[in-house]
């Protein structure tokens, strides 16, 4: 960025990635700079002025007593930022806030406006594409601060900060310290636990069915399939006529067994076999519309297997790069100029045959849907193909281009047409099969004209009674009523019904979408949330509830029922909607929020969480199984416990976390009690103390402990207060942080070690215990100081320790054998910092700023790319066996732009007097002057 030039005007956008294309755009008389998102938000309270944590402020950064007027600081990691703008706007002579069309980016065009506080004429610049047109257009086309959206996004600032600062520390009292709440999070944890339940409810249904292959008689025609699908007049039973408790729904329906359908396919051999009925009727599909947000989400999903989080990052970027539409938005309406585009596009790639004769219009689907932008499609009046750009782009984020641009062609394309034929096959079966009546069924679909299926079709989320066979598109010979068939082949086949399936994140994101609760830009990071929370985990793409998320859910649903009610939570969404309208007044929906509403006798927040008493810490972390085996969710983890037990305690075993909740039967809970008193595998007695040796397996993973004269007896399950579970290694070795004893328990500890990783707890003996108990070992003494070199197993790996200087082995065996002399050796070369500098991951290539050769390692948090001088951890998603060069020079750019890294605690003692306090005079002063212009204002 270049220092400030007098008389230029100044821009500023959300993201570092907008700046080079937009600059370029408005050409030398304008500066372009990036906020990088807020510049301020409410802080920690423990973070306030010391004056002021005694007040009003002192509970939330929020006077709730004063119309929830927010205290707002600057963050320490943007004042350099903040002092930069300012120099910037010192030698500009106009102001463009060009942050995004939301709620967000309103909001931060606002915080802007407050800490800048320019003498310049302000204009609020908005754009939808970072295209030369766009740009140009929208610098010419600016408006004023919409000061209800800005009210609205306040709102919701405010609300989520009441919401987890009220309902967290409820969490923190009666199920585990640092669990969190949150407004949408908190719902979405409970779908997928609610979810779940329905699995655990389950009861399968066993069911037969018979299958028949069949063709004209004697024409060696064409060879079709049908099912059975009525027996004497009775319709048979599928697997959608079962509830989930494994009964049928209707008594009428005929529930095959597998000696009737063996039966009836013999029979069926021997039967004439003739065709009933035949019709026909037209088959008609439309193309669906253009992406939104969660469309976009779901399909990526299912077509380019990623998950939320990367789909937004990689539209991001195409979107910064000028190649589609603003990504987050509930819209499915796209500019007339893009909808001749797609026509246009459609018609020359296609055939005019494959355009309507009339443009297509989308309503809105979503609950609550916002027009503040159009559908998600590529960027310009006329769009460039995939093969245009593939040059360009690599990876997901052409992979996401292409669905987008196939997805926007398609939705203005002509629809697929066909016809879809039915017969009914009836035959009388023989007499020694009860000669019964059966009626067999087929169906198939013929697309004459594929219409938008030539560019696209969406894709199709798992249907748990869809059969396996079942197709897309399948022919039927010609047949009429009457004619008879020949039986080629007939098979009797058993199934069972299926529980109803995990959520994923495409189907979650849709099923908030449905809900109404959320909104696009949050669909992502509540996803991810709720994972990083510990309260979802994932097996493949299924979204699989933890123990701790039953145990908070349950909570909630007790005592909070309100918070998480999904009408409740969408009525929230349309507040915001009221007041982002103007229709509603921010502070008078905020009390009766928190106040509670006395027109209607509901009961405000500060009063649901104003008398715990009556919450039962420990019935809410117990999930009851069934004939007397329960799930209790402990401090240390989550645990099995038989309460039918006569032993005190009762048997307990921990309940590893590859064991999904629906899995956890009487049976299984039984199975791991049983386990665990046998995990307890003695290895024989300490030579030197006489002890028994056990080897167990612990939540961390399996280790060797010795059992004190006051341990349980071997072979128990290790001992659990009603706070936590069995199986916590005491000073687990590696692979997990230590758990603090109480002070109860902290009078003797036993030795405990974990194994190695080549170690397997079956076989390890009681030799290779003892040495691991003997760790660490002394090496020898250092001949010139006299210290003593140990070897050590830590967090990170093997390790030599001698005084305060520490030295990484390569591999666990060395702490066995590693000598004096090679230790020696070791502790004369060169200190490395951290670990042996080991080859790099990937080369990127050379950084298009420093010029330098970016590479991927792999550091003590994880892997980063570096060019040497600048070093950006790779994000969650980002794989760093694939991650792409321009995906690596953008993390390097980002870690640039936010300037160096400091303390905290330093940093946030300097924003006491730069913090900028909003009053709500202040606040009513700025919506005045921006109603009347920011121009205004700013005289």
């Amino acid at each position: 960025m270049e220092g400030p030039v007098s008389g230029r005007k100044l821009v500023i956008v959300e993201s570092p990635g907008k700046v080079k294309s937009i600059g370029e755009y408005l050409g030398p008389d304008y500066v372009v700079d990036a906020s990088i998102g807020h510049i301020r938000d409410l802080p920690n309270p423990s973070e306030l002025p010391v004056e002021m944590k005694k007040g009003p402020f002192g509970k939330f950064a929020i006077n709730v007593e004063d119309d929830f007027d927010p205290y707002y600081v600057v963050d320490a990691d943007k004042k350099k930022k903040v002092n930069e703008l300012k120099r910037h706007l010192k030698n500009a002579d106009e102001l463009y806030l060009a942050t995004d069309e939301d709620r967000e980016g309103e909001a931060i065009a606002w915080h802007l406006l407050e800490v800048l506080q320019p003498k310049v004429p302000v204009k609020r610049m908005v754009f939808h594409e970072i295209t030369r047109e766009a740009i140009q257009r929208a610098v010419n086309e600016t408006r004023d601060l919409n000061m209800d959206r800005v009210d609205a996004q306040e709102t919701r600032r405010v609300l989520d900060r009441l919401y987890g600062y009220e309902v967290s520390p409820v969490l923190w009292r009666k199920v585990r310290q640092g669990l969190s709440a949150g407004r949408v999070q908190s719902v979405a944890t409970r779908m997928v636990v609610e979810r779940e339940r329905e699995r655990m409810a389950f009861r399968s249904a066993s069911y037969w069915d018979v299958e028949g292959e069949f063709a004209p008689e004697g024409s060696g025609g064409q060879a079709f399939l049908a099912r059975l699908t009525g027996v004497d007049g009775k319709r048979v039973a599928t697997g959608r006529d079962f509830d989930d408790r494994g009964a049928l729904k209707s008594s009428g329906l005929v529930h095959l067994e597998a000696a009737l359908a063996t039966s009836i396919a013999e029979g069926t051999r021997e039967a004439q076999v003739v065709v009933r009925q035949v019709s026909e009727k037209p088959y008609t599909r439309r193309p669906s519309a253009p992406f939104t947000t969660s469309t976009l989400q779901q399909e990526a999903s299912r077509k380019l297997r990623l998950n939320a989080q990367s789909t937004m990052r990689t539209a991001q970027r195409l979107y910064e790069n000028g190649y589609i539409t603003y990504m987050r938005t509930d819209s499915t309406t796209i500019s007339e100029s893009a909808v001749s585009a797609a026509r246009a596009q459609a018609r020359d790639l296609y055939g005019a045959e494959f355009v309507p004769d009339a443009p297509r219009r989308y309503g809105k689907k979503s609950k609550n849907a916002q027009e503040a932008h159009e559908a998600i499609r590529p960027a310009g009046d006329s769009f460039r193909t995939p093969a245009q750009v593939a040059g360009a782009l690599r990876g997901q984020e052409y992979a996401l281009y292409e669905l987008i641009w196939k997805r926007t062609v398609a939705s203005q394309m002509a629809d697929a047409k066909g016809s879809t034929a039915s017969v009914k096959l009836a035959a009388t079966l023989p007499s020694g099969h009860d000669a019964r009546e059966v009626e067999f069924s087929a169906s198939g679909t013929v697309i004459t004209f594929r219409g938008f299926l030539a560019a696209y079709e969406e894709g199709r989320d798992e249907d748990r009674h869809a059969r396996p066979t079942e197709e897309q598109e399948r022919r039927l010979p010609r047949l009429s009523e009457g004619v008879a068939l020949d039986v080629l082949d007939t098979e009797a086949q058993g199934h069972r019904t299926s529980p109803p399936a995990r959520y994923t994140e495409a189907t979650l994101v849709k099923a908030l979408e449905e809900k109404g609760i959320g909104r696009p830009s949050t669909y992502a990071s509540t996803v991810g949330t709720i994972q990083d929370r510990g309260y979802v985990r994932t097996r493949g793409s299924a979204l699989i509830p933890t123990w701790l998320a039953f145990a908070v859910t349950r909570l909630l649903e007790e005592h909070f029922e309100r918070l998480v009610d999904y009408d409740f939570t969408a009525s929230m969404e349309e507040g915001l909607d009221r007041i982002e309208a103007g229709d509603e007044q921010r502070v008078s929906w905020l009390k009766r929020f928190y106040f509670g509403d006395q027109a209607t006798d509901a009961e405000g927040l500060q009063d649901l969480v104003a008398d715990l008493g009556d919450i039962d810490a420990r019935g809410v972390s117990t999930i009851d199984i069934g004939d007397g085996i329960v799930v209790r969710v402990g401090r240390y983890g989550p645990y099995v416990e038989d309460t039918n037990s006569t032993d005190d305690p009762p048997r307990r075993a921990t309940i590893s976390d590859e064991i999904a909740p629906d899995e956890m039967t009487p049976e299984k809970g039984r199975e791991l009690l049983e386990a665990a008193a046998d995990d307890g595998r003695v290895l024989g007695q300490d030579p030197a103390t006489g002890r028994d040796i056990v080897a167990r397996a612990g939540r961390y993973g399996p280790y060797v402990t010795e059992v004190l004269p006051e341990d349980p007896e071997p072979g128990a399950a290790a001992t659990a207060t009603p706070e936590g579970g069995p199986g916590s290694p005491a000073t687990p070795a590696k692979k997990a942080p230590a758990k603090k004893a109480t002070k109860k328990a902290a009078k003797v500890k036993p030795r405990t070690a974990s194994l190695f990783e080549d170690m397997d707890l079956a076989t390890i003996e009681l030799d290779t215990a003892l040495r691991l108990l003997s760790l660490p070992r002394v090496v020898g003494a250092d001949p010139e100081s006299g210290e003593d070199i140990t070897a050590q197993n830590g967090r990170y790996g093997p390790y030599l320790k001698k005084g305060t200087d520490s030295r990484s082995l390569t591999t666990e065996s060395q702490l066995f054998d590693i000598t004096l002399e090679e230790a020696l050796a070791i502790y004369a070369q060169p200190k490395q910092r951290g670990r042996a500098a080991a080859p790099p991951l990937k080369e990127l290539g050379n950084d298009p700023v420093s010029g330098k050769p970016v590479v991927v390692k792999e550091g003590r948090f994880g892997p980063y790319v570096t060019d040497g001088e600048t070093n950006a951890t790779l994000r969650k998603d980002d794989d760093p066996a694939t991650v792409t060069p321009e995906r690596g020079f953008e993390l390097l750019a980002d870690k640039r732009a936010k300037g160096p890294t400091t303390r905290k605690r330093t940093a946030k003692k300097t924003t006491k007097k730069a913090a900028a306090k909003k009053t709500t005079a202040k606040k009513a002063a700025t919506k005045k002057s921006a109603a009347g212009g920011a121009a205004q204002k700013s005289s």
